[in-house]
């Protein structure tokens, strides 16, 4: 068990990324085109935001364009 390690956090303001619902997704090019292993991206400025097509209600990670960027590079290697 964790005491002071697993305080609550201060409250932050309110994020200024679009919400999850305000984006338009698309399957992406690197997902399985036989199964349901999808993942699906939207672009927003200077960033993609990546989702589960499965989960789709558990929102999304954003990742800025450099590393996203990279990250595909890494992965087509």
């Amino acid at each position: 068990m964790c005491a002071s390690a697993c305080a609550p956090t201060p409250a932050k303001a309110p994020p200024t990324h679009p919400r999850t619902t305000e984006l338009t997704f698309r399957k992406s090019s690197y997902s399985g085109a036989r199964t349901q292993d999808c993942v699906e991206v939207a672009d927003i400025p200077g960033a993609s935001a990546v989702r589960d097509t499965q989960n789709c209600d558990a929102g999304h990670l954003e990742f800025p364009t450099a590393e996203w960027t990279a990250l595909l590079r890494a992965s087509t290697k």
